[in-house]
C-alpha cells in the first residue's frame, strides 16, 4: 500500500456527505479510506462503515476502521487501525483473522521498537506535525523522527498529522510510504481536485526514491 490514504472527518465536511467526499478521493487516486468516527453510535457506525465498503470496493481499495474492531467485523471492512492506548495488536490480530489488515499508531521511539516484533501491516506515525483533528498525542515527529523510523522499521510507514500538498513530497523523501490525509479533503472546496494534486505530488516522490 503505498499513496494518498484518505483519513475521514465528517465534521470537517460541511454540508457534503461522507460518502461523497471519499469518492472523490477516491477518484482522485486514494488506495486507502479510514473511516473515523468519534461521536456517533455504534449502529451509525455501522450502517455507514457498510456503505462505505461498498464504495471503496467498487474501486478495489481496502477499508480501514478507526479504533473499532467490532464495527469493522460487523461491516466486513478490510482491517482496522489501532493506537496505543486501543485493543492490544495480538488481541486485534486474533479477532480480525490472519488476512487482515492492521495499522499501529506510533507515538514515541518506544512504540516503534515495540512494534518491530508485531506483524502488523503498518506504522502510523502520529502525528507528524501538529493538527487540530487530533490533539491527545506526545509532540510530533517532524521529517528528522520520520526517517529516524524508516531507518530502524521493517514496516511500511503511513506519516499522519497535517499533511497537505506543501509537505507531501518531503514526508514520502523522509520514508513515508503512504500520505495520510484528513482536513487537506475534508474540507477542501474540490475535494477531487486536491486528491489529484496531492496523489500526483505523492506518486512522483515515491518514484524518486526508488531511483
Amino acid at each position: 500500500m503505498r499513496g494518498l490514504y484518505l483519513v475521514t472527518d465528517r465534521g470537517l465536511c460541511g454540508n457534503r456527505s461522507l460518502e461523497d467526499v471519499a469518492h472523490q478521493a477516491l477518484a482522485g487516486g486514494a488506495v486507502c479510506i479510514q473511516l473515523r468516527e468519534k461521536d456517533v453510535s455504534t449502529r451509525f457506525f455501522v450502517d455507514e462503515a457498510r456503505k462505505m465498503k461498498a464504495l471503496t470496493a467498487r474501486f478495489r481499495v481496502p477499508l480501514i476502521i478507526n479504533d473499532r474492531i467490532d464495527v469493522a467485523l460487523a461491516s466486513g471492512a478490510d482491517g482496522v487501525h489501532i493506537g496505543q492506548d486501543d485493543m492490544p495488536y495480538d488481541e486485534a490480530r486474533r479477532l480480525m483473522g490472519s488476512n487482515a489488515i492492521i495499522g499501529l499508531s506510533v507515538e514515541t521511539w518506544d512504540d516503534v521498537v515495540e512494534a518491530e516484533a508485531l506483524d502488523v501491516n503498518y506504522l502510523g506515525v502520529s502525528p507528524v506535525f501538529e493538527t487540530p483533528t487530533k490533539t491527545d498525542t506526545r509532540g510530533n515527529w517532524g521529517f528528522a523522527g520520520l526517517a529516524r523510523i524508516k531507518a530502524y522499521s521493517r514496516h511500511p510507514l503511513v506519516a499522519i498529522g497535517g499533511m497537505n500538498a506543501s509537505n507531501a513530497k518531503e514526508a514520502v523523501m523522509a520514508g513515508a510510504d503512504c500520505i495520510a490525509v484528513v482536513s487537506a479533503i475534508c474540507a477542501a472546496s474540490d475535494p477531487l481536485l486536491v486528491s489529484l494534486e496531492i496523489n500526483d505530488i505523492i506518486q512522483a516522490a515515491l518514484k524518486k526514491r526508488a531511483a
